[in-house]
Formats: C-alpha cells, sequence, structure tokens
C-alpha cells in the first residue's frame, strides 16, 4: 500500500477546522474545506437512489450511518456501500436500516429494513489491514410490505467494472457527511479525478480533490450514469492535503456477490 491511510469511522463525529483540500484542487462549485456541496433539491437520476445506511453495534452499543445507493438487479432489492458499514470492525451490524432519498430528517421513499448482507469473504474472515481496502465494498438486501425498492425509488444504477491503472476524470461521490460544518445530514456531492492508489490487487482509485468525513463511508461514485466505486477511506483529517479512497467495482469477486446477492433476493421476495 502506497498510500497512508484512514478507515472512515461510521460511528464518528469529527470536527474539522482547518482546509483539508487547497483550494485550486476543489473542482466542485461552491465547494467547501473538505470539496463538498449540497445538492440542490428536488433530487433526481442517482441522487434519488443515494440515501442513509443506519444500523447497531450490539457490542459496542454504538449507532452507525453511513451512506448507500440502489444498484439495479432483477430482484430490484439491492443497497450498494461499504463493506464495513455492514460489518463494523469485524462485526455484523445489528439493526440496518435504509433510508433512499434522505434529506435532512425526511426519508422521501420510506424505511426499508435490511433482511440480508453480503461482503467479500476476506473482509469479513480476517483482520482488519489495508491491504483489505480493495475489497472495502458490500451489499444489502432490504425488503419493505413486500414491494421491491426500485418501485418506489426507480431503476437502481448499473455497476462500472474498472480494472486497476483506470483513472477517471469527472466523478462525482454523493455522501453525507457528519460534523462541524454539517448540522443536519443533507446529501453532500463532490467532483474529483481520480489517480490510481495501489500497485497489486484489483487496485484502489484515489481522488485528491474530495477529502471524505464520517458518514461519508459507503456512497456511491457516480461516472457517466453508473457507480464506479463507493467511498472507502480517506487521509487522517489533519491532513492539509486531503484525499478519499475508492473502492471499486470491478472484477469477478463483484460480480459474483451482485449475481448471489441478487438470487438470494429474488427467492426472499418469492417466500
Amino acid at each position: 500500500m502506497v498510500l497512508s491511510l484512514l478507515l472512515l469511522d461510521p460511528s464518528a463525529v469529527i470536527e474539522v477546522s482547518q482546509r483539508n483540500i487547497p483550494a485550486p484542487r476543489v473542482l466542485t462549485p461552491d465547494g467547501d474545506r473538505l470539496g463538498y456541496a449540497p445538492v440542490p433539491r428536488p433530487f433526481t437520476g442517482a441522487r434519488q437512489l443515494t440515501g442513509v445506511l443506519v444500523g447497531r453495534d450490539s457490542v459496542t452499543g454504538q449507532d452507525i450511518m453511513c451512506g448507500g445507493t440502489v444498484i439495479g438487479s432483477r430482484s430490484r432489492s439491492l443497497v450498494l456501500t461499504a463493506a464495513h458499514c455492514l460489518y463494523h470492525q469485524g462485526r455484523l451490524l445489528g439493526r440496518l436500516t435504509f433510508l433512499p432519498g434522505y434529506d435532512r430528517g425526511r426519508a422521501r421513499h420510506g424505511v426499508w429494513p435490511v433482511v440480508r448482507s453480503w461482503v467479500p469473504a476476506r473482509w469479513r474472515n480476517q483482520p482488519y489491514s489495508t491491504e483489505l481496502l480493495p475489497y472495502d465494498v458490500g451489499l444489502a438486501g432490504v425488503v419493505r410490505r413486500g414491494r421491491p425498492l426500485e418501485a418506489v425509488t426507480g431503476r437502481g444504477l448499473t455497476a462500472m467494472p474498472t480494472t486497476r491503472g483506470t483513472a477517471l476524470r469527472g466523478l462525482e461521490l454523493l455522501g453525507y457527511p457528519a460534523g462541524k460544518g454539517y448540522p443536519r445530514l443533507r446529501l453532500h456531492r463532490c467532483l474529483g479525478d481520480t489517480t490510481e492508489g495501489v500497485s497489486e490487487g484489483p487496485g484502489l482509485m484515489v481522488t485528491r480533490n474530495c477529502h471524505a468525513a464520517a458518514g461519508g463511508s459507503g456512497g456511491p461514485a457516480l461516472y457517466g450514469g453508473a457507480v464506479a466505486g463507493v467511498v472507502s477511506s480517506s487521509s487522517p483529517l489533519s491532513d492539509t492535503k486531503g484525499y478519499t479512497v475508492l473502492t471499486r467495482l470491478g472484477g469477478r469477486p463483484f460480480e459474483r456477490m451482485l449475481a448471489k446477492a441478487d438470487r438470494a433476493m429474488r427467492a426472499e421476495r418469492k417466500d
């Protein structure tokens, strides 16, 4: 691993006082010190598919919050997020619930309990290390009153696979940053260009135009109407040249996980 990384703690509330992204690197119109700006309402397209994923660590009693987005599937009932938003510090979280289209206290598309979740086997079975960050992606299956999620939110996003070394310009990150300067849970966006972050495995995308804070984990990285990755981690918030790390959706491991989750949720809806 060539970067000094910090896994974003979905239970943390971070106070940020300094400008973390140098002003010339902020690509988002009206972007703040982290490169983010509020998403104007009404939400459309991928923005209405994005929401808040909440849960609880039964051991510590901590409530957690991440981002997530609806990903297209035949079951029409799957949410894409980061693996560490489902397995927090190696433990499967309880009371997981997805609130699509969440905006300042209002769940515009209802409250959707998570009934199943999937993360890569190595994330679930191995102690956390930075070498696992290329696998920090997870899926949650949701059910509400027998209806599929996409019947309410609209069609889910298509996964855009990329291989190690692929650079993308004009990626849009969506999420719900928490802490100083973000007094209410409101959807924010950040525009960024990416470079490669590691020299082996499936790779990681890194943007130095956005600096994700707690609450941003699991949010989608959008490109050309598809989702290319999820927000995984960042440099420490004391870093005055901060950056964000994105887990790619490329490779057969993610494809297999998506197919497995889709089959399971189709069976769940038939029961």
